[in-house]
């Protein structure tokens, strides 16, 4: 179950989409609440892989482990929290437009509170996420679609 779903098109193909949202070291350069990214597991990223992501949430960084349980490049990928009071789930989606010329990206989240989670969820993260997901969708179209050549 997702708590928000928001999709950008973006001019861009869907496989260079894939190659830039894939690599998790560039979550930091289009997400806003992420510090850090980085890999657990030796490449190559697939089903299973996982990766230690800090993200920034009221006052604090807070790492979290999250693992692939999808992926298709470069159509499809599913990352679940495997650690912590908050356990974010995440699907996201790239859908070929215009003959494969074009890109929409539709990323879906949602979480689980265990312990203090269950109080920081609805008080702190979802209404972070609720400005945050819009926002980081506008930096990632804005990242592919202006990237140096």
């Amino acid at each position: 179950m997702s708590d928000f779903r928001q999709s950008i098109d973006i001019d861009c193909r869907p496989e260079d989409v894939w190659a830039y949202v894939s690599d998790l070291s560039h979550l930091p350069e289009w997400q806003e609440s992420a510090v850090a990214s980085e890999p657990l597991d030796a490449a190559p990223v697939g089903v299973g892989s996982r990766v230690r992501v800090t993200r920034h949430f009221g006052r604090r960084n807070i790492p979290m482990t999250m693992q692939f349980t999808e992926y298709e490049p470069p159509r499809a990928w599913s990352l679940e929290g495997i650690d912590g009071p908050v356990r974010t789930h995440v699907h996201g989606e790239i859908t070929p437009l215009d003959q494969g010329r074009r890109s929409r990206v539709t990323v879906e989240v949602g979480f689980d509170g265990r312990g203090i989670g269950k109080v920081l969820v609805p008080l702190v993260v979802r209404p972070q996420v609720r400005k945050e997901l819009p926002r980081n969708e506008m930096h990632l179209k804005d990242r592919l679609e202006h990237a140096p050549a």
